[in-house]
């Protein structure tokens, strides 16, 4: 399988401050895999780096994808356009929009602005953003962190199909287990001042929100972190 995106030995400070201490990573075609870890621990930063909107101190990256989409905490959708004038935004040609309308399942609320739109469906509008560019690479950043917990779990279900169809390749960064283990067939877990990787599990398959099994995986995966503050079950 190509691999489409590696990263190796990323290293990031602020200042005094290290955030990144060697993260080695790589994404191949069609993969899920998503990185969990503490608030603040550094993976909005290992995103941006991954996406190229900040530069890392150190490490190497190689990127073999064509197009990249990201979904990023905020919304960032633009008030005063309806959802088909967002989508235009970004994207003009008029079969990629309705189809990018039609993934996300915003069928008939193509003329509403961003204030007539539950919080739900404002955030199918800001997937339907990134995947109407068809990207190879879709980086998540908390999409769900805003979302209730019954329509976080018909959005990733949601999600989790629609994805498959398309055969994206996406990264997620959480601090929610469940999220990770509903979304991702590799699950990191990313700790420390500076942070690094310091646990990794592969799936079969992806795991149901509800899942009994759930509970020990959990209890298996947190019996690897140092510190269980910031992190939600």
């Amino acid at each position: 399988m190509k691999c489409i995106l590696e990263l190796e030995g990323i290293f990031k400070n602020y200042g005094e401050l290290p955030v990144l201490g060697g993260i080695d990573l790589r994404i191949f075609e069609s993969d899920s895999v998503a990185i969990v870890g503490p608030s603040g621990c550094g993976k909005t930063t290992l995103l941006r780096i991954t996406a190229d909107l900040e530069k890392p101190d150190a490490g190497k990256i190689e990127r073999s994808y064509n197009r990249l989409g990201f979904v990023f905490q905020e919304d960032r959708l633009i008030p005063w356009y309806d959802v088909r004038k967002n989508l235009e935004f970004v994207c003009e040609d008029e079969r990629k929009i309705e189809q990018a309308i039609q993934r996300v399942g915003l069928e008939g609320f193509e003329h509403y602005k961003p204030s007539q739109l539950s919080g739900g469906m404002r955030q199918r509008l800001n997937f339907a953003r990134a995947l109407v560019v068809e990207p190879d690479l879709l980086l998540l950043d908390e999409p769900f962190r805003s979302l209730d917990t019954p329509t976080k779990v018909k959005f990733i279900k949601d999600l989790s199909t629609l994805f498959e169809n398309m055969k994206i390749s996406y990264v997620l960064v959480t601090h929610d287990l469940r999220e990770a283990l509903s979304l991702a067939k590799r699950v990191y877990v990313m700790q420390g001042r500076p942070a690094k990787f310091v646990h990794h599990i592969e799936l079969k398959e992806k795991m149901d929100f509800f899942d009994p099994s759930f509970l020990q995986l959990e209890k298996a995966i947190l019996s690897h972190m140092q510190d269980w503050e910031g992190f939600r079950c």
